[in-house]
């Protein structure tokens, strides 16, 4: 436990002062207190529990003061908890090559039901958007906490050719951080090539919203250590390589500067093989030497998945990884709160065993 103002904890230095104080005030009262004949009839009458009892609620309240002394000084600890505003990505991959049945009954379908299951596992402060790719990019599903909404999205997964891993991890980006402007083009052509690209009659719109807005641009976000980022995370499937697209390396580039953390998951053949598909037998591998790459440079983790129960178990992994986070919390409340009971508990029972008389 550290403190934010630890200067303050030299008032502890006065509950030494106070029982001191204490014990001098009850030695005065001795020596004032009224003479009787017997002083064997007195003690009879008090009692060695009434003699402790008149000590509890000052010990209390000493207690209560070095509670609140200890808030004051803001303690911080660090502890494991879910973060507040958690959003997972889950970039999919959804080219032909999924509908090799070499993990039961289909890669996709294994796919699929691992990720359903990852979703009902997710505590329901957790928010999750689906990415899927394969020739382009598309967000399936924006972050939600609806737990069915993302069901259905699982379910109407579509397959399309080639496999574009780059375009998939740009657009679970820009699902983590919609209101940057982060896209495809402006990773392949820049900012102003991707303008240009635009048909005139768009630019000429673009011109004239801003002349209508005139509002300044939003200066570039500043990049971050890679990792740094605590509220989201990108979870990036494939059983492919890159066949179309932007570089994944450049994509993983962009989401490190972010502080973004991207856990890949290779599904299928990383040796190559021969995959049936539809009657056809074609030889297929992913590209593991890159997504381990991408791993590496966020400060991710690669998993590789050869069956549906290796990636059942995976997803389980992630949710532990991704859900919890230890954080440095300031914990000030907690110690007022012990030393307000302290104090309301102290002079309870001074009201209970003391009573005054009117």
């Amino acid at each position: 436990m550290t403190f934010l103002w630890p200067q303050l904890l030299w008032l502890l230095l006065a509950a030494p002062a106070l029982v001191a104080l204490y014990v001098l005030l009850q030695r005065r009262k001795r020596k004032g207190a009224v003479r009787y004949a017997s002083l064997d009839f007195v003690q009879a009458a008090i009692g060695p529990g009434q003699r402790i009892r008149r000590h509890i609620p000052p010990a209390l309240m000493l207690l209560a003061l070095c509670a609140l002394i200890v808030a004051v000084a803001r303690p911080t600890a660090v502890i494991t908890l879910p973060s507040e505003q958690r959003t997972i990505i889950m970039a999919m991959d959804v080219s032909l090559s999924m509908r090799a049945a070499d993990v039961e009954p289909t890669r996709l379908a294994a796919a699929q039901a691992a990720a359903k299951a990852f979703v009902q596992d997710q505590p329901s402060d957790v928010r999750i958007g689906i990415v899927t790719f394969a020739g382009t990019a598309t967000i399936v599903q924006p972050p939600t906490r609806d737990k069915d909404e993302l069901v259905a999205a699982i379910d109407r997964f579509e397959l399309q050719l080639h496999t574009a891993i780059g375009s998939g991890l740009i657009v679970a980006l820009s699902a983590l951080f919609p209101d940057e402007d982060i896209s495809i083009e402006q990773v392949l052509f820049g900012s102003a090539a991707g303008r240009e690209r635009r048909p005139l009659t768009a630019r000429r719109e673009d011109k004239e919203k801003d002349k209508d807005k005139a509002e300044p641009k939003k200066p570039p976000r500043p990049p971050v250590q890679p990792g740094s980022y605590p509220s989201g995370a990108i979870i990036l499937l494939t059983d492919g390589r890159r066949t179309t697209g932007p570089d994944p390396l450049d994509a993983a580039k962009m989401a490190a500067e972010h502080g973004v953390r991207v856990y890949t998951v290779g599904f299928g053949t990383p040796n190559g093989a021969m995959v049936g598909i539809e009657g056809m037998s074609i030889y297929m591998r992913f590209d593991e030497a890159t997504l381990k790459s991408i791993a590496e440079i966020t400060r991710g983790e690669y998993f590789y998945a050869g069956t549906a129960g290796d990636l059942k178990k995976i997803y389980e992994n992630l949710n532990a990884k991704l859900v919890l986070e230890k954080k440095g919390t300031e914990i000030t409340m907690l110690f007022a709160a012990i030393g307000a009971l302290f104090a309301l508990l102290a002079g309870g029972l001074s009201l209970l065993w003391f009573p005054r008389l009117p």
